[in-house]
């Protein structure tokens, strides 16, 4: 088992090397070879797995070697449900990003792609890593490839001094997570997650860990008043940039939200720390649904629908932490938290898919200046349509067991939190069907109309495939809560110890 993982972590690595070596137009298959091993290592790692409850936290596949005695941490990786999960997300949506690029040409293909892998390899890493200074390694990588993807492949003049916001931020908060972490070290036996777990920390102690930590995982998801990088970061980004970030990059922070700042830093959830997070979570909600409503930038819509949806994601994780806290042992919040970070990854990827196939046929992305595309492309306008119903939770797709379990998660904690938050539902409609209804249907300007043309073989692959999974999972969600139950269990309890 463990030499499966060890390959299983070091196949991106070296399939973005040879991708970085190999200077040939041809790159792109040789990248998508790799992400599509990977992929199948993944379903393969996956049927082997057992998620019966464990006290360990149904921990099988696992790598602990001892590296640097003096700073008393481990080469120690593993899997559980909740990170299978999230390499699950990461190892099928890789190969389907590389793969929406086939159709253009960018410059430095080698390069392009082979950063794309190394994101990839530092992703896989912050999903199985299980000592704080590898996590904080693994944190750090994944942000040079998509700060370079961001800033060389960007559609605008302006993206250097966007992108550049993006690398400040992130870093920034990097820095914080680090001196939390090794504050956090400073008085545990080593970096170790249960003995991170196990340091001895007073209550005030917590509570400034707590901030220092949450600040990096703020910055990432983002959360209001953290996310003035995002939209323009979104919008300036090409769509594999934009991609990576949305669907794979923001799910960092929820992972590391339940897998190391609940258990480590506990005590401040109870206190006035944990009513913040929520109220700045729940105001985020809204703040960034009613700004999508209002926008008219296809990819700005789609940033702050992101910045809707994840502060759902993180009020729920919140509010069911409270809750045991208070001894209503509560796991629906982070359950429906990584249920909802599976269906948010696959929806905003395919919809900012959507959005580029749109630019590519419009040549804008004002939704104004668009119409009638329904007619000429009925391929496109079904699936289009499929992701859109994903994101705004209608019953039956990917997005409503999420949305739901963590509505019911809020509404235990405090009624008019729930009804504010579930706002969201109401919201996403609107301006999901105003962006749909301005780009398919209307008059249209019919000269563009008449050369449009239908989804390509490439496209069609892509958002069917997408399109399918809403479906999917949407239909049977029980594999997916079943996978994660064992583990967010572990987590929750992990704060009453």
């Amino acid at each position: 088992m463990s030499y499966l993982l060890l390959a299983f972590l070091l196949l991106p690595l070296v399939g973005s090397a040879v991708v970085f070596a190999w200077k040939n137009p041809a790159s792109k298959f040789l990248a998508l070879g790799f992400a599509f091993a990977q992929m199948f290592l993944t379903l393969f790692m996956l049927s082997e797995l057992d998620f019966k409850p464990t006290v360990d936290g149904v921990l099988q596949y696992e790598i602990n070697y001892p590296w640097s005695q003096f700073i008393r941490s481990n080469l120690h990786f593993g899997i559980d449900g909740m990170s299978m999960l999230m390499l699950l997300l990461t190892n099928v949506l890789t190969p389907l990003i590389i793969l929406s690029s086939f159709n253009e040409k960018p410059g430095y293909r080698n390069t392009f792609y082979g950063l794309i892998l190394l994101m990839q390899f530092g992703l896989v890493g912050i999903f199985t890593a299980l000592d704080g200074l590898l996590f904080y390694i693994f944190w750090e990588i994944t942000l040079i490839p998509i700060w370079l993807i961001a800033g060389i492949w960007g559609q605008e003049n302006k993206k250097i001094q966007f992108t550049t916001r993006f690398f400040v931020y992130t870093f920034v908060g990097s820095l914080f997570m680090l001196v939390g972490l090794i504050y956090v070290y400073s008085n545990s036996a080593s970096f170790a997650l249960t003995d991170l777990y196990n340091a001895q920390l007073n209550a005030s102690e917590q509570t400034v860990v707590f901030w220092f930590i949450f600040f990096a995982f703020a910055v990432k998801f983002p959360i209001f008043p953290f996310h003035s990088w995002q939209a323009d970061t979104y919008t300036y980004s090409p769509t594999q940039g934009t991609m990576l970030l949305s669907g794979i990059m923001l799910k960092m922070a929820v992972y590391g939200l339940l897998r190391y700042l609940l258990p480590i830093t506990p005590d401040p959830i109870l206190g006035i720390s944990g009513q913040i997070v929520l109220v700045l979570a729940i105001v985020g909600i809204v703040h960034g649904a009613l700004i999508a409503i209002v926008q008219n930038d296809s990819k700005r819509i789609l940033a702050y629908s992101s910045l809707s949806h994840v502060g759902l994601m993180v009020a729920g994780i919140i509010a069911s932490a409270i809750l045991t806290m208070k001894g209503v042992v509560s796991t629906q919040g982070g359950e429906g938290a990584l249920i909802q970070s599976l269906a948010h990854g696959i929806n905003i990827v395919g919809l900012f898919y959507c959005a580029d196939i749109l630019y590519k046929r419009f040549k804008t992305r004002d939704i104004r200046q668009m119409g009638g595309l329904a007619k000429v492309a009925p391929k496109f306008a079904i699936v289009f349509m499929i992701l859109v119903l994903g994101s705004v939770g209608l019953p039956l797709t990917n997005g409503f067991v999420g949305e739901f379990i963590l509505i019911k998660s809020v509404f235990d904690y405090n009624i008019l939190a729930a009804v504010v938050a579930g706002l969201t539902l109401i919201f996403s409609a609107v301006y999901m069907f105003r962006f749909y209804g301005k780009a398919m249907f209307g008059e249209g300007d019919e000269r563009v109309l008449a050369s449009a043309e239908d989804l390509s073989g490439v496209e069609f692959s892509v958002l069917a495939t997408l399109a399918g999974f809403v479906i999917l999972f949407g239909v049977f969600p029980q594999p997916i809560i079943e996978m994660v139950s064992s583990s967010v269990r572990f987590i929750y309890a992990a704060m009453l110890n």
